[in-house]
């Protein structure tokens, strides 16, 4: 298994590195030739030194020579065929200089990036770690029109008992939610980010007062009746997790940016009506 992995990572090392074509000028030191193309000793060692400082179990020598030569051989036994016309050959090209372009424009620009305290607690001022009770009426996802319209009015039964009941909530989650994990502990999910729930249901809870019930939220597992328990003041806040997901909102600012640059060059046109 460990063979296999090893020659994955060389070749996707080679996928990487090897347009800079090994057609090389050079005649001295000639490690190995490939019918006109030879590789020197000096390309080789640049090399075989990047790979041996990024993977964990690195080749040998020989054997990191021989991964070269079988590339070359590989790509001209490719070119015989004509596989440059394949489409999904195509496709892989595409995806590969797609990648190229926004590590170009946009890569360095992510890792120059400086996150501030400041930027943190900005951030985490609308997107706070939040503790969660809730019920859920779930929706199955094979659910058709007419079983979507009886769930929806189990939940508003529900929701109407849920209000009106002088009972612990963790009580009526226990007795009512479809969720069979969080039930058993009266409904609580525990601690969330913004980046671990889904959206409908993150937005809805953030906006209760601590201790308050939301009307009947409506995501892809169905319809929750979301109490908030408690907010994690910043402080206590995991500042890891959190500059992470600092630096992820300026990457997409940044690809945002440079693509509505771009669009207008290439006369976009999106018809979201049609999905």
């Amino acid at each position: 298994m460990s063979c296999f992995r090893s020659l994955f990572s060389i070749l996707a090392f080679l996928f990487v590195f090897s347009f800079a074509s090994l057609g090389f000028t050079q005649s001295a030191d000639v490690v190995a030739q490939v019918g006109n193309k030879k590789i020197t000793k000096k390309e080789f060692e640049e090399k075989y030194n990047e790979v041996r400082s990024k993977a964990f179990n690195p080749p040998t020598k020989e054997q990191f020579l021989e991964e070269l030569v079988r590339y070359e051989v590989g790509v001209m036994e490719a070119e015989k065929r004509n596989l440059e016309n394949d489409p999904i050959v195509k496709e892989r090209f595409r995806q590969v200089m797609y990648a190229d372009l926004l590590e170009k424009e946009v890569g360095k620009k992510v890792d120059a990036m400086n996150v501030t305290q400041a930027d943190m607690e900005k951030f985490y001022a609308k997107n706070p770690d939040i503790r969660t009770s809730h019920i859920l009426i779930e929706i199955k996802p094979t659910a058709t029109a007419k079983d979507r319209e009886i769930v929806k009015k189990r939940a508003q039964e529900v929701y109407k008992e849920v209000r009106a009941s002088k009972k612990p909530f963790a009580e009526l989650a226990k007795l009512y939610s479809d969720d069979v994990i969080s039930k058993k502990n009266g409904g609580d999910i525990g601690w969330h980010s913004s980046i671990t729930l889904v959206p409908e249901y993150y937005n809805a809870a953030i906006k209760l007062s601590k201790g308050a019930i939301s009307p009947l939220i409506e995501t892809r597992f169905g319809f929750h009746i979301i109490k908030l328990v408690d907010e994690r003041p910043f402080k206590d806040a995991d500042k890891n997790r959190l500059r992470a997901a600092v630096i992820e909102q300026k990457k997409i600012s940044l690809l945002n940016e440079y693509f509505n640059s771009l669009k207008s060059k290439y006369g976009v046109k999106v018809f979201n009506q049609k999905l």
